[in-house]
């Protein structure tokens, strides 16, 4: 049966079609590649289906429709529809994230004994967490990067414990065993970093002055956030951070005209991802660094990722006598560690030895 209006009913079919066609990409092509069949997958996959099909139908009867000098307007338009689908869909891969499951891993894999142990951030949330207590009275948050959990840290932690540090090493929310919805930007990251900070000052053996971050990726940005609102944190280490607002990608990019575009677009994106989740969107990562006050930061960048490297001397150019910037030739994203293992251990446990343990030598 056809409608009565066609244009009319084109029009409501590309008003309904962009967002049924991004939440299908956000939420079915995501869900399926992390956790399969689900009842999640389903609705996502479906609300793809219909949004494609919304849209395949908005384009034809614009094409029968409009006089053929208009149908040249048609190719540009379409791809502005595109951009929309596309950037909304990112929106809600940020907000809405899949769960991820541990990894069947433990600390025992590196020789080290832990507790399994647990705490709740401000907002109510139940974080899950390995302990490893310290032998120096110093200890760090060891925090995964996004679609990722506590295991992705498990060497990491080996290099650390085997220094002496205490390890607390954190399942973002939402992700592994932690309650909470997750995020992939880590909009949720400072107050969680807190509650983690807060759970090390009341252990014994460690001495509340004696507290750093380490971060990986999102767990980076985390920390450096968290350093901006958490004077309690002496040191961080973040490795492959970028950024995860729109203010974050102003301070990287060049100032001309060719990046309007993706200005906008990133207004759009992240206007939209706070629409659809209730954290609030924190400070770009160089205001963290320049409010963070005392606390020393050390940037380990991927030498094969300009971004990185970009990032990182963006966020030092915040307060330079505080930030050091380590760059790892031939390293790709979060792979520091694998790359330049004895560098690594040296670099980052001498950092942290020189602002949580200066008497302590270096290895």
């Amino acid at each position: 049966m056809r409608p009565r209006h066609p244009r009319l009913a084109a029009e409501v079919a590309l008003v309904v079609g962009v967002p049924a066609t991004a939440v299908g990409v956000g939420i079915g092509v995501r869900y399926v590649q992390k956790t399969g069949l689900t009842l999640e997958t389903v609705i996502g996959l479906t609300l793809l289906a219909a949004g494609l099909m919304l849209l395949g139908y908005a384009a034809t009867v614009a094409w029968k429709t409009l006089r053929s000098w208009w149908r040249l307007v048609l190719l540009p338009a379409g791809l502005v529809v595109l951009m929309m689908v596309f950037w909304s869909a990112v929106a809600v891969m940020y907000a809405v994230v899949p769960p991820t499951a541990l990894g069947a891993g433990t600390p025992a894999d590196e020789g080290l004994d832990y507790d399994d142990v647990t705490f709740t951030t401000s907002d109510g949330v139940e974080l899950s967490a390995w302990y490893i207590p310290p032998q120096n009275g110093a200890a760090v948050v060891l925090k995964h990067g996004s679609g990722s959990t506590r295991t992705a840290t498990l060497r990491h932690a080996g290099v650390l414990a085997a220094h002496g540090y205490g390890v607390l090493m954190v399942d973002a929310r939402g992700h592994g065993r932690s309650g909470g919805e997750g995020m992939d930007i880590g909009w949720y990251g400072d107050q969680d970093t807190t509650a983690a900070v807060d759970f090390l000052t009341r252990q014994d053996g460690v001495v509340p002055t004696k507290i750093g971050v380490v971060g990986l990726s999102m767990g980076g940005e985390e920390a450096i956030g968290a350093a901006g609102t958490d004077t309690r944190i002496s040191a961080v280490v973040a490795e492959g951070a970028t950024g995860r607002t729109d203010a974050d990608n102003e301070d990287i990019r060049p100032d001309d005209y060719a990046t309007v575009l993706e200005r906008g677009l990133d207004w759009y994106t992240y206007r939209l991802t706070d629409l659809l989740t209730e954290a609030s969107p924190p400070a770009s990562l160089r205001e963290s660094v320049a409010a963070a006050g005392t606390t020393e930061f050390l940037l380990v960048a991927a030498g094969t990722l300009e971004k990185e490297i970009i990032a990182a001397e963006s966020m030092r150019t915040a307060d330079p006598p505080r930030v050091e910037v380590w760059t790892v030739s031939d390293a790709a994203h979060m792979r520091a560690l694998g790359t330049a293992p004895a560098e690594w251990e040296r670099r980052v446990v001498g950092f942290l030895d020189d602002q949580l343990q200066p008497q302590a030598s270096r290895p």
